[in-house]
């Protein structure tokens, strides 16, 4: 298979891959180029916030955050509740912010109009390991695509001002950068693509994304609906799949993932491919773009080890180390992916 005057597509897409990840770091907001967990404040009434259902409300309030001097500062914010099941069935529902250009000029907010804030479903100190590891699935995307979604990780004190009393809670959580903001970086635009057929998507950025899925056991999307999934279109044409919301993955394991007995599995740590079949030979240059990714995936994971107990951490590392023995053993590869991609 040969690209542009005759170059091996490998080589083209190494290229590719190597000049989007430049533009990537280039184009990275302020608030996205430091790894280190940001300590913020935030006071809202959480049953105010819930029980609006109008999305083009929001709240005013102020949000605290230490700035690169490592002092308080605060910015204007506007806030409201996001997402269907977390804001029915959690305690804290997800957040999305929204900050006007004129207030984030010169701080840590500079170029960012909107953010997500995902936050734990509950109280419980074992949801802060469960916000962290889908925090870490973002992570893990990263070196398999450099179409994703910015994030930084954060320590957050959040007051509920909505009883009779302000209760604050200090809780780990992590901002998501907008949909926009994606598409900017590669020169694109976001498409409303409920009619589109998922073989329209590029089909090197389409297997990346169904094979990420799989590796971290996330069932909770659809390339048919595109739910959970955004598409950008490059200012090339191609149309691009990036992946968001992993709660419900196996990976994290949350006691309220919910799963389709109809995929097959009993489980919502079990795997099962939901890509469309594509080019056997396109398919098997991402399949060795993983392989030779495993060394960087236990790399990010290694990252967030001493935020974890040695049982739960070796309870990660066990479960992706499933993956690269399924997707490094041909037998495997063929009966539990190659065979079950999807046609229609």
């Amino acid at each position: 298979m040969k690209g542009f005057r005759g170059a091996p597509i490998t080589i083209i897409l190494i290229h590719i891959l190597a000049a989007c990840l430049r533009a990537q770091d280039v184009d990275r907001a302020p608030l996205f180029q430091d790894e280190q967990p940001l300590s913020i404040r935030l006071s809202i009434s959480l049953q105010d916030i819930k029980k609006n259902t109008n999305d083009s409300i929001y709240f005013p309030t102020l949000l605290y955050y230490r700035n690169l001097q490592g002092s308080w500062d605060s910015i204007p914010v506007s806030v409201r509740a996001r997402g269907n099941f977390r804001r029915k069935h959690c305690f804290f529902p997800p957040m999305r912010i929204k900050i006007k250009k004129n207030d984030a000029k010169k701080t840590l907010f500079a170029g960012t109009k909107s953010l997500k804030l995902v936050l734990p479903c509950q109280t419980a100190k074992n949801y802060d390991d469960l916000i962290l590891k889908e925090y870490i699935c973002y992570q893990l995307y990263e070196p398999t695509t450099p179409y994703v979604f910015n994030t930084r990780l954060v320590d957050i004190s959040l007051s509920d001002t909505g009883g009779k009393n302000i209760k604050t809670h200090q809780l780990k959580a992590f901002f998501i950068e907008d949909d926009d903001a994606v598409a900017r970086r590669f020169h694109g635009k976001v498409i409303e693509a409920d009619k589109m057929h998922p073989q329209l998507l590029q089909d090197t950025g389409s297997i990346r994304h169904d094979l990420f899925q799989y590796m971290i056991a996330n069932t909770d999307f659809s390339t048919t609906f595109f739910h959970n999934m955004k598409i950008i279109q490059t200012n090339n044409g191609y149309y691009i799949p990036i992946a968001y919301d992993f709660d419900m993955s196996g990976f994290v394991n949350a006691p309220y993932a919910t799963f389709y007995e109809s995929l097959g599995i009993t489980s919502v740590r079990d795997r099962v491919y939901r890509g469309f079949c594509r080019s056997e030979k396109v398919t098997a240059f991402v399949r060795m773009e993983y392989i030779n990714l495993e060394p960087k995936i236990n790399e990010v994971i290694n990252r967030y080890e001493s935020y974890f107990d040695p049982k739960e951490f070796a309870g990660i590392k066990k479960y992706m180390n499933e993956f690269f023995t399924i997707i490094k053993n041909d037998g495997f590869y063929l009966d539990k992916i190659l065979r079950q991609c999807r046609t229609r």
